[in-house]
């Protein structure tokens, strides 16, 4: 009897291109959600923490949060969430006039100036990453926690910093070559990646969120 179960447990649990297809048409959805949610730019930060929470109870489950969930997190997220979306915002727009200054000219610094900005500028997308990231460990919410949990995250992994910020970088540039109605897609894809990246590196001791 149990030499007839093995191969009927192995197969029920061997995944096949129907479970890719519809995990891929779930993230896309997700994405697609994600920035109708944002869109007003002051719930971005709810509209991320929510998706981010969805992520995670999927990779840690293997199913979905109901829908009526999810949408009382980004409710619950919507005010404290504003802070976080107008403090990312000014520091995306500042970094994104940095950038066009340096590279058309009318900054000085050249090269060396433009780069370093770059760098700083992928540093901070992949602490912001995984800022995302903790946020939804915690059910899309304590953001000033997640930010701190982070911080020593990146201190104590760099490896995940790198990684992260490349995940950030790559997405942002998939963001400017594919067709616009696709970049919706793009962002469940990318909270996904960050998930998925961020998990092959076990949490240092203490950073944990309480």
């Amino acid at each position: 009897m149990a030499s007839r179960a093995e191969p009927a447990t192995e197969a029920a649990g061997r995944r096949d291109w129907r479970d890719v297809a519809r995990d891929a048409a779930d993230l896309a959805l997700l994405g697609i959600l994600l920035t109708l949610a944002a869109a007003p730019l002051l719930t971005a930060a709810a509209a991320s923490g929510a998706a981010s929470a969805a992520v995670h109870d999927w990779t840690r489950t293997g199913s979905w949060p109901s829908a009526r969930a999810t949408v009382r997190r980004f409710g619950r997220l919507v005010l404290p969430g504003v802070p976080v979306s107008l403090l990312t915002l000014a520091v995306a727009g500042l970094l994104a006039v940095d950038l066009a200054s340096l590279a058309t000219g009318r900054v000085p610094g050249g090269a060396p100036a433009l780069l370093v900005t770059a760098l700083v500028a992928a540093g901070l997308a992949g602490y912001a990453g995984l800022v995302v990231v903790e946020v939804g460990g915690n059910g899309g919410g304590r953001w000033r926690a997640a930010a701190r949990s982070a911080a020593r995250a990146c201190l104590d992994a760099p490896a995940r910093w790198v990684a992260l910020a490349g995940v950030t970088a790559l997405a942002a540039l998939l963001a400017v070559l594919v067709t616009p109605v696709a970049v919706p897609i793009l962002a469940g894809y990318t909270v996904a990646a960050l998930h998925a990246v961020a998990g092959r590196w076990p949490a240092p001791s203490g950073a944990e969120l309480p």
